[in-house]
């Protein structure tokens, strides 16, 4: 572990919510995420917390799968290569990105000494522009693991939201390895599902369950009088079942998706998201909109339209271990739920229609329609899972665990 290991200590009374509000006052923290210009997810939420009170290096992905010859892994080589040539940036208040160069081939012993010897290069070298000091690592991606813990941090905290080594094109074995290494050099694990809580706390007993946040007062603006719809679903054929999120094949029950365009033939099915996956079986139905990714703040608009939401994972290694933010996010904009049986779904109890099978999904969906749209009563139930409540959280365990 980064500096060794600090004892857990006991959590008492004597630790006000003073000493929890002034916990990470001025620290420093690198996060290893996603691209930054990707969705806001538990990641974005939590360093934009965090920048608040000290300073964020963001470190855009280093990737997790092995590239093929595709034009979509082509162009996002390319997007990368450009990036690399960008200087470290700020895009708000204390938040600098910083994108790097990382060769996505980690069965290679040579190619992660490669990966090693640049990635450290090029985060040290923002260290000395930005004059970081005492600074935490927050890895968010488990290819990181080639480099957390060797750039002088104070603290490693692995924070992992999915089972990583489960996607397609991992490269399972050797991703596996490497997050094994990562789990035992954490000072800290925070997982995000019970699932994920079982298994990497074999590896690390300093392991934590923390459940996502939502933006609470932001999709709650699907219930504003003044949110306008947007134009490209204002003039659809109810009712609209809709869905955001990435469109990709760990994600995504198609066959389920197309039962639901047959059954609701005469209403439309709207799907926001970046497209990653074969969808020309959806495209042949006149009530399937493919409408592509759009802006975060938008979304409450979109959400006002549908007339219920719909979570349509596959049951699979990646699913199983998940837990769906989009899913707290229909919850706050007031609208009814219908999801597949995933456990971090279910936990949420009878806010949620769960469905067993694509049969049963349907006809769950009949029922959620006899009260569709964002009603006050379903988004008030999510008003005490926001963010705020899960960094003032998160900040608890840092203390519990002397990390700060």
């Amino acid at each position: 572990m980064a500096n060794g290991a600090s004892e857990e200590r006991a959590f008492s009374t004597a630790d006000t919510e003073q000493q929890i509000a002034t916990a990470l006052r001025g620290r420093d923290h690198l996060c290893f995420g996603h691209d930054w210009t990707g969705n806001p997810l538990s990641k974005t939420h939590i360093m934009r917390a965090l920048a608040r009170e000290g300073r964020v290096l963001w470190i855009d992905s280093i990737g997790y799968r092995v590239p093929t010859a595709s034009k979509r892994d082509l162009r996002r080589i390319l997007t990368k290569l450009k990036a690399f040539g960008e200087d470290l940036r700020e895009v708000e208040p204390n938040i600098w990105v910083l994108s790097p160069l990382a060769i996505p081939l980690y069965g290679s012993p040579l190619v992660q000494r490669l990966n090693r010897m640049l990635l450290r290069h090029q985060v040290q070298r923002a260290f000395r522009r930005l004059n970081f000091r005492r600074v935490i690592d927050w890895v968010f991606t488990t290819t990181a693991a080639v480099v957390a813990g060797t750039l002088g941090e104070e603290k490693v905290i692995y924070y992992c939201v999915d089972d990583f080594t489960a996607f397609s094109g991992a490269g399972t074995p050797a991703l596996a390895a490497i997050e094994e290494q990562l789990l035992h050099r954490a000072d800290l694990v925070v997982v995000s599902s019970q699932s994920l809580l079982q298994n990497k706390s074999r590896h690390n007993s300093k392991t934590v369950l923390l459940r996502h946040g939502v933006q609470y007062d932001l999709f709650r603006k699907a219930l504003d009088p003044s949110t306008r719809v947007p134009r490209d679903v204002a003039r659809l054929p109810a009712p609209i079942i809709g869905y955001f999120g990435l469109l990709d094949d760990d994600w995504i029950d198609v066959d389920l998706l197309d039962q639901i365009a047959q059954r609701f033939a005469g209403g439309s099915v709207v799907l926001l998201g970046d497209v990653m996956m074969d969808l020309s079986r959806l495209e042949r139905h006149g009530n399937v909109h493919l409408l592509g990714r759009r802006p975060h703040e938008e979304l409450p608009g979109y959400c006002k339209a549908f007339d219920v939401a719909i979570n349509v994972l596959p049951l699979n290694a990646v699913t199983l271990s998940a837990s769906p933010l989009k899913v707290r996010e229909y919850l706050a904009a007031g609208l009814p739920v219908v999801s597949t049986r995933i456990p971090e779904v279910e936990i949420l109890g009878d806010l949620i229609a769960i469905a067993d099978d694509h049969n049963d999904f349907v006809a769950k969906l009949e029922q959620a329609l006899r009260d569709p749209g964002p009603k006050a009563a379903r988004s008030l139930r999510m008003k005490d899972q926001t963010w705020e409540t899960r960094y003032f959280e998160l900040k608890r365990h840092l203390l519990q665990h002397g990390i700060v």
